[in-house]
């Protein structure tokens, strides 16, 4: 049968120097590691979450050992860590921990700001993009469409994501923070991105002054600034733009560095030791770490946020106990469904053994009966099935009425009794017409603000 595996290294787990290095960036790097992956044979179905806290991969897999040491070791190597220096931070899940943890992802409840909205934009993106490179099925796609209603229901049905503190926001406010108010001060961002534009707006409404910075996207970075009262220049004006500014921001997507201490230095030398904040949101970092050791210069990337974020857990705890409610019920009905899905086939393949042992043992006896006739045989050989089938009845009607939560547990306890070798479902496969339902599908999934 085939198994829901979850593997990945989040913020509670790994450092930032970590996860940068374990990010899997949209786009051709993504795609190859997943069709690399897929081409081993025991992955059927994939979907990869990678953003500034988290790095995860949901599979389908045939031989969940043998699928989890194969990505593991893939992992390691696109990140250029050794297998066994990575394996303290990976976390690896089965069937319904794996289903459980990505609800808690969606709701938010394992972000670093618990209750944080953006990640369920995440999520959903992530499918998506899986549904159009083709790397879903069905377990994937009911798994990812459940995680989103569930994502949607705590929202919903609690205030977790009241007094919202994003990552942006955070970020503001360590900034007001380090440098007293923000009214009038000159905040460069670099990144026109998703964080870049939440940034921009928390800023916005602080009266900070925006400088964009267009390294890819200029007309984005016009556009942002015209939305925010702000202004926008080219990547090569990065550093005139430093030197009048009161702070920097960055969020990009860039897998290398953008700005380094040998830039940076020239930069403060002309600003006569006026003190420069910067903040790094970006996975992999855009910053140089040995821009800190300079005169006037304080550094904070994602992790140095945890303590902000802190001082906000507090008040959300209330609201998370009732979140968590919310995922049990629904994990219950994600379980019976697994659960349905492995019924028939695990019946079928033990009616099949059970059938085979009463024809072994029947021919085994056969030429021990002296004058037996033909008829008398075939008689022997009923009694054998009818027995079976008296025998199975009762626990094959009783198995066919499961609902609950436990179906899975106890169809994994009847293989592994049993000795059943049970072949994945046909329905394990996806088609390009399910694919195209699901992505209309997921896209009414709107996460509430």
């Amino acid at each position: 049968m085939s198994e829901l595996l979850a593997i990945g290294v989040s913020h509670k787990t790994a450092p930032v120097e970590v996860r940068e290095r374990m990010a899997l960036p949209e786009g051709g790097r993504r795609t190859e590691f997943i069709r690399d992956l897929r081409g081993t044979g025991e992955v059927h179905e994939a979907v990869t979450i990678s953003t500034c806290n988290r790095t995860e991969l949901y599979l389908v897999v045939g031989n969940p050992v043998e699928a989890e040491s194969r990505a593991l070791a893939m992992l390691a190597s696109q990140a250029g860590i050794r297998p066994t220096e990575l394996a303290a931070s990976i976390y690896s899940l089965r069937n319904c921990d794996a289903a459980r943890h990505l609800y808690r992802v969606t709701a938010g409840l394992d972000s670093m700001i618990v209750g944080e909205a953006e990640i369920q934009g995440q999520v959903k993106r992530s499918y998506e993009a899986a549904i159009t490179g083709e790397t879903v099925g069905p377990l994937t796609n009911h798994l990812f469409k459940a995680a989103l209603a569930t994502g949607k229901r705590v929202r919903t049905e609690t205030a977790i994501g009241e007094r919202q503190l994003s990552l942006p926001g955070v970020a503001v406010a360590l900034a007001r923070e380090q440098v007293g108010g923000l009214q009038d001060r000159v905040v460069v961002i670099v990144g026109t991105g998703e964080t870049g534009e939440l940034t921009a707006r928390a800023l916005a409404d602080s009266g900070a002054h925006p400088v964009f910075v267009a390294s890819r996207r200029r007309d984005r970075a016009i556009s942002l600034a015209r939305r925010y009262g702000g202004e926008s220049v080219i990547f090569d004006e990065l550093p005139q733009a430093l030197e009048r500014a009161d702070m920097l921001v960055a969020a990009t997507a860039s897998p290398h560095l953008l700005l380094e201490a040998v830039e940076l230095a020239e930069v403060m030398a002309s600003r006569r030791a006026r003190p420069l904040l910067l903040i790094d949101l970006a996975v992999p970092r855009d910053i140089d770490a040995a821009c800190a050791e300079l005169d006037g210069v304080s550094l904070f990337d994602i992790d140095d946020l945890q303590a902000v974020i802190a001082r906000n857990r507090r008040v959300r705890q209330a609201e998370a106990r009732k979140a968590e409610g919310v995922i049990e019920q629904e994990i219950q009905h994600f379980a019976a469904w697994l659960g349905s899905l492995e019924v028939l086939p695990t019946l079928t393949a033990l009616r099949v053994h059970a059938t085979e042992i009463a024809s072994q043992v029947v021919g085994e006896n056969t030429g021990k009966w002296e004058g037996a006739t033909p008829g008398d045989l075939a008689r022997v050989d009923a009694i054998a099935q009818a027995i079976v089938n008296r025998l199975l009845h009762h626990p094959t009607a009783r198995l066919r009425e499961l609902r609950d939560d436990r179906v899975h547990a106890r169809m994994a306890m009847i293989r592994d009794l049993f000795g059943l070798e049970v072949e994945a479902s046909p329905e394990g496969r996806s088609s390009k017409a399910s694919d195209a339902e699901s992505l209309a599908e997921v896209r009414e999934l709107r996460p509430r603000r």
